[in-house]
């Protein structure tokens, strides 16, 4: 990677709000050139106003994986290579598995695993090519400590996590470096949307929740020293070496979904 912050291309999907949003914020305010894609383009091109010269907005609905193609080739056109991918869009489901909408589920699965390994896979030969670049999946705690009611984005979590943790080691010879990332609840529409979900209980108002300006640098600082993962709030960090006792924990504290019909 260039040490000309400047020169630096980052990609960034979902990055209309949340996390994906702050990580666009954090790496334009160090003077970084940024894509900006997601499919509300009202909320890119208000973030993209600020940063005029070096935020590019795309438009795009990884639904459809394939218009991952596209995505990356008018970035390129607008910004030149990618030297940083950040595949943060992502969608949740939280219901009762029997009651949930298998079709959303395979969306779902779509948006949260095939579009990243594409673009993966789109921007992947040239970083091997020029023996410099990162890739940034954002995961989540769910890939370790999988919550019930979440099955979709569960087994969603844990591909592109399992998919993330073993490129690393693949592509470190050709001077490529992965960071996978591990959100525990971060305060976001999403995240207060999936609490709704479920009955009220103190385990549900004391679960430890940081904030997304906070995990967005550090995931920058990721970025920049090559660090493997980032796992934030940092409380969490102990569960991935004792998944088994952390997923005992969850299952037994999980408070019961709300359901549509008794």
């Amino acid at each position: 990677m260039s040490s000309d912050r400047s020169g630096l291309h980052v990609l960034v999907t979902g990055a209309s709000s949340g996390i994906g949003e702050a990580i666009a914020r954090a790496f334009l305010a160090r003077g970084d050139r940024v894509t900006l894609a997601a499919r509300r383009v009202s909320l890119l091109e208000a973030l993209a106003r600020e940063h005029s010269e070096r935020a590019f907005v795309y438009g795009v609905d990884l639904l459809q994986w394939k218009n991952a193609d596209a995505l990356v080739d008018a970035a390129r056109s607008a910004h030149g290579p990618i030297d940083v991918l950040v595949n943060n869009a992502g969608v949740q489901i939280v219901a009762p598995t029997d009651e949930d909408d298998f079709e959303a589920g395979l969306a779902l699965l779509a948006v949260n695993v095939a579009a990243p390994m594409r673009l993966t896979k789109l921007v992947l030969p040239e970083m091997i090519a020029r023996k410099r670049g990162t890739i940034v999946d954002i995961a989540s705690m769910a890939a370790i400590a999988p919550t019930p009611g979440m099955y979709y984005y569960n087994a969603s979590k844990a591909a592109l996590a399992a998919a993330s943790e073993g490129l690393r080691a693949e592509v470190r010879p050709h001077g490529v470096h992965v960071v996978t990332v591990y959100p525990g609840p971060v305060t976001s529409a999403m995240e207060s949307a999936a609490r709704e979900k479920f009955e009220a209980s103190r385990s549900v108002e004391s679960i430890p929740t940081g904030d997304a300006a906070t995990l967005a640098r550090m995931v920058v600082r990721a970025v920049d020293h090559k660090r493997a993962r980032v796992i934030y709030p940092r409380v969490y960090g102990i569960a991935r070496h004792f998944p088994n006792v952390t997923r005992w924990v969850v299952d037994a504290t999980t408070p019961a979904l709300k359901r549509s019909r008794g």
